[in-house]
């Protein structure tokens, strides 16, 4: 036994249907080696890669329909890797990212379990770079922008790995930090293409696709 449980759930997106092992709750926690521990993954946020979020999910939908030929696409902290398969499928050159220990376990078991070629992953820290990685035409991201650290390191490795022509789609719950991931990148030539939705009286800001645009790429 791992130590935690998992369940399968369906998705679909138009005629197209994925499988995904995903861990049965946000109970669930096994770090025995202290592989998690090690590279800042508390207890408490052990479980979060392991579960497909509805940020995730609406990154999956937009990426089953957007223009993505001969595109080179990196997925940040793609987690169970939802959005990385409906681009396998569709053919596309994609690498997924992650840091959290079990993800590419979970990301290899699931392009199996749904008859899909291996998907390339690389572990990665936004803090300490991306050597090696290459560069993108296309950057993804669901709920990427959790924390104010994390989006000001997010947006200052990007430029190390965009295209001088690229195009970067983040899925964003509205966690309020999306100003300072905008500000920091339009200092890198990328600007934001759709307006923030505003919120309602007493209403947090409804979740949304954020693209931005650098160079010739056009947004979809």
């Amino acid at each position: 036994m791992p130590g935690y449980q998992t369940q399968i759930r369906d998705y679909a997106f138009g005629d197209q249907h994925f499988r995904i092992r995903a861990l049965t709750d946000l109970q669930q926690y096994a770090d025995p080696d202290d592989l998690a521990a090690d590279v800042g993954i508390s207890s408490a946020q052990w479980s979060l890669f392991g579960q497909v979020w509805p940020s995730g999910e609406l990154l999956a939908l937009a990426m089953a329909t957007h223009v993505v030929d001969g595109k080179r696409v990196l997925e940040l902290g793609c987690g169970l890797g939802l959005a990385s398969l409906v681009l396998r499928r569709r053919g596309v050159e994609i690498v997924a990212s992650d840091h959290h220990p079990l993800t590419e376990v979970f990301l290899a078991y699931n392009a199996a379990l749904n008859d899909l070629g291996a998907v390339t992953y690389r572990r990665m820290d936004w803090m300490t770079g991306s050597e090696g990685m290459g560069r993108f035409d296309l950057i993804i991201g669901s709920d990427v922008l959790y924390e104010r650290a994390p989006a000001l390191a997010l947006a200052a490795l990007l430029p190390s790995l965009a295209r001088p022509a690229c195009e970067v789609v983040i899925s964003d719950p509205s966690r309020g930090h999306a100003g300072v991931f905008t500000r920091s990148l339009a200092g890198h030539g990328f600007r934001l293409t759709t307006p923030r939705l505003p919120s309602a009286p007493g209403h947090k800001r409804q979740a949304q696709l954020l693209y931005y645009q650098r160079g010739n790429e056009a947004v979809q």
